[in-house]
């Protein structure tokens, strides 16, 4: 692991090439590192699709988590999309994993195992 000095001691800014990525040190324009843990996360599945209900953190709202899609993010949000209006809520894509507001585990099952993904109910 880098020191505390060397973490804080590369260029945040250059006139030449403007703002850089502070992982790399290449300029934002020129930089892959979204797309390299892009990839990470889609090695790294194991093609079972997990939907759960969770209420952590969220003030005791219930909130349905659907996790493990192999897809990339724009597919993903389109996705989420679909699910949303299919089960009639909001909801959000973060961190590769879809939140549909309240609890739709059953429909979202259903729904996911006709567009052909292998689905597990995960949790209690």
């Amino acid at each position: 692991m880098a020191s505390l000095r060397d973490q804080l001691g590369g260029l945040v800014y250059s006139t030449e090439h403007g703002k850089t990525c502070p992982t790399c040190r290449e300029a934002l324009e020129a930089c892959h590192c979204d797309d390299l843990s892009e990839q990470q996360r889609l090695a790294a599945l194991d093609g079972i699709v997990r939907i759960r209900r969770e209420t952590s953190g969220r003030k005791g709202k219930g909130v349905t988590t659907v996790s493990g899609i192999p897809l990339t993010g724009d597919e993903l949000k389109t996705l989420a999309k679909t699910l949303k209006k299919r089960c009639g809520t909001g909801g959000a894509v973060k961190d590769g994993i879809i939140e549909i507001q309240g609890d739709h585990r059953e429909v979202l099952c259903q729904e996911l195992s006709t567009l052909g993904y292998q689905v597990k109910l995960a949790g209690g």
